[in-house]
């Protein structure tokens, strides 16, 4: 527990004080993201009090995922584990795509960025690569970091070929970056929902250590690899989130760009897939899928009927055109979020509970 705690300490307050400095850089140099406006034949929400606003702040999420999780593995002076340095391959790597985007939305002002397929591709890459490594490495009980099984609160009978495997991963991992980028539309949004979700996964891994197979005997146990080093990295992650989040909030001083955005999907996507609790993340990461969801059915419904679901997606979007305030729309959107997250873990607990 006192790793958790020095673990999002260090990456609280790295991303709490580093984040100024940040933005005091992009500031004099002129680095902020083109805003969409709009046009006679496109209309958007009214976001012109945005412009000049710096991008790429998620740097400063990953730097301080980075130093809050090494620095607690240099307190006792212990090496990170397997899982651990996927997890942050499969986190740093999405952010570096995210980083390309966001390099051509400030020096080119494209507000589109990237390609979506180039940008596909890109994830594309790091996520199989994730999942080849994570099906490999076993410690000395053999398992591997990520299992071949399709995991819900715990592994289910379903076991996939190696193939089957790395498709299945990259499909969480794509599914799951996208979901936090099209969520990161307003202020705070993402960020807030973000570091709710990886709460949660400090929690629940910290369960799994306490409830390890490798210290019990029980049908209860979870057969799950280095769920300490999860706990302590979802617990980095969350507190560079939230320390970034100071400074995110309505009137964000900063956004996080692409950088931030796919950079927290593939961390929670790997938690997930790390902590083998795959089919809960639709709940742990309720928000997210809600907002995918919507620019489904707006896409479907146009193609299918030529009539539109929403007066403009994502959803958070459609409540800003029939004139809510962004704060309000924020603040409800975390309440519906902090809903899902709790109804995901009381499932995880129950099941413990239930479990003869």
């Amino acid at each position: 527990m006192r790793l958790v705690l020095i673990s999002s300490g260090l990456a609280l307050l790295t991303a709490l004080l580093g984040t100024p400095l940040l933005i005091r850089f992009l500031r004099q140099h002129g680095y902020a993201q083109a805003i969409r406006v709009s046009t006679e034949g496109e209309h958007y929400p009214e976001h012109e009090g945005k412009v000049g606003t710096p991008s790429m702040g998620g740097l400063a999420i990953l730097g301080g995922l980075l130093i809050g999780y090494l620095g607690a593995h240099l307190f006792p002076l212990r090496a990170p584990t397997v899982s651990g340095l996927l997890a942050i391959y499969l986190t740093v790597g999405l952010g570096c795509v995210g980083m390309v985007d966001d390099y051509l939305k400030i020096f080119k002002q494209r507000s589109t960025g990237v390609r979506a397929r180039t940008k596909l591709l890109g994830q594309a890459a790091v996520a199989l690569s994730f999942a080849w490594m994570a099906g490999h490495f076993p410690d000395s009980d053999g398992l591997t970091p990520a299992s071949h099984a399709i995991s819900f609160l715990r592994n289910t009978g379903l076991v996939l070929p190696t193939a089957a495997l790395m498709l299945w991963i990259w499909f969480l991992v794509t599914a799951t970056t996208n979901a936090v980028n099209l969520t990161d539309g307003l202020d705070g949004l993402a960020a807030g929902a973000a570091t709710m979700t990886l709460g949660a996964f400090t929690l629940l891994s910290l369960w799994q250590y306490r409830q390890n197979c490798s210290f019990l005997d029980t049908s209860r146990c979870y057969d799950v690899r280095d769920p300490l080093d999860m706990a302590m990295f979802a617990a980095a992650a969350a507190g560079a989130t939230f320390g970034f989040l100071w400074w995110n909030t309505a009137p964000a001083s900063i956004f996080m760009g692409d950088t931030g955005s796919l950079a927290l999907g593939g961390a929670i996507a790997a938690l997930a897939i790390l902590s083998r609790v795959e089919l809960l993340l639709p709940l742990l990461a309720g928000l997210f899928l809600i907002i995918t969801l919507s620019v489904i059915g707006q896409v479907g419904s146009y193609k299918l009927t030529g009539r539109r679901m929403f007066r403009m997606a994502p959803l958070h979007h459609h409540f800003e055109m029939l004139g809510w305030p962004e704060i309000q729309i924020v603040v409800r959107f975390w309440v519906v979020h902090a809903l899902f997250v709790a109804l995901g873990l009381g499932l995880f607990y129950a099941e413990w509970i239930r479990r003869p």
